[in-house]
């Protein structure tokens, strides 16, 4: 397999996209999980630069910006940018595997259009705001202020829920789950 089929796994904060990713990854070994960069700090001692992110300073993504060395980027929040390095998808494809990606939702986008329809773009819907907010907090990873900011950008990030391939609601994880295999499987399945 020269080039591969992409999942873009998008949704706002909290809704379970990463856990979903994860699983994923784990029962599908012709799957590879796409390390996006970012300029973030880590959160806490069990993320890993070449694991979860690559961790760039602000003035190394600019570079890479100036290099076109991003399939796309985004400044997601104030100072923070994320994106996904060409290197990284030419990484997976070498080895065989299709690629996964567990991006915000305008990197998504821009991910679809990029790859058409070699991908399938997911929105990951948790099923209220409420349930949500509950989810960010119990994660105990961000603070108030970062709560406050990703709760702010729902709304916004829900209104683009209409320009991907599907929608999978989170409200039971084991059945989000079953659902995103079936997805996977009936999307590689196709010609």
């Amino acid at each position: 397999m020269k080039q591969g089929k992409c999942f873009i796994f998008s949704a706002p904060s909290g809704s379970g996209k990463t856990t979903i990713v994860k699983h994923l990854l784990n029962t599908n070994a012709n799957l590879g999980f796409s390390i996006s960069a970012s300029t973030r700090d880590k959160r806490g001692r069990n993320e890993a630069n070449g694991q979860d992110y690559y961790f760039l300073s602000p003035e190394e993504f600019k570079a890479k910006i100036d290099e076109d060395a991003f399939v796309e980027w985004e400044q997601v929040y104030p100072g923070q940018f994320y994106g996904t390095l060409k290197s990284e998808i030419e990484r997976l494809w070498s080895e065989g595997k299709h690629v996964v990606f567990d991006v915000d939702v305008k990197g998504g986008l821009s991910l679809k259009k990029y790859f058409g329809d070699k991908a399938l773009a997911v929105f990951v819907k948790c099923p209220s705001k409420e349930l949500l907010e509950q989810r960010l907090r119990s994660r105990a990873t961000d603070s108030e202020e970062s709560i406050s900011a990703r709760l702010f950008k729902v709304q916004f990030e829900m209104s683009f829920e209409k320009d991907f391939d599907i929608t999978l609601i989170n409200l039971d994880l084991n059945e989000a789950l079953v659902n995103a295999q079936e997805l996977v499987t009936k999307f590689l399945n196709k010609e």
